[in-house]
């Protein structure tokens, strides 16, 4: 059968499942772009953010324009380890249905 040991446990979460799903459409998102579309607190939010940069997933960039602003972006190996995650789901939904 289906090894769900090969899940990706840092993407796996909801919360952080969404916001790769939303960064892998554009090349960054803002935190309150994030924050709207996800409808998530700013703490968790940024406890999700903060845990997809630790394992290498999300670049963070900070600057001031009219006001300080923060965007976030799926690095190469998050852009990877999400279409790894997609590949697997894909092999678990069609496992599911024949």
């Amino acid at each position: 059968m289906f090894d769900f040991e090969k899940i990706d446990k840092v993407i796996h979460e909801k919360g952080r499942l969404g916001i790769m799903t939303l960064l892998s459409t554009r090349p960054s998102w803002s935190f309150q772009d994030l924050k709207g579309e996800l409808a998530m607190s700013d703490g968790n939010l940024v406890t999700h953010l903060r845990n997809l940069h630790e394992n290498g997933y999300v670049t963070i960039t900070k600057e001031i324009l009219d006001r300080p602003q923060t965007t976030y972006a799926l690095t190469d190996k998050g852009r990877t380890a999400f279409s790894d995650y997609l590949t697997i789901l894909e092999q678990i939904v069609k496992a599911g249905r024949s």
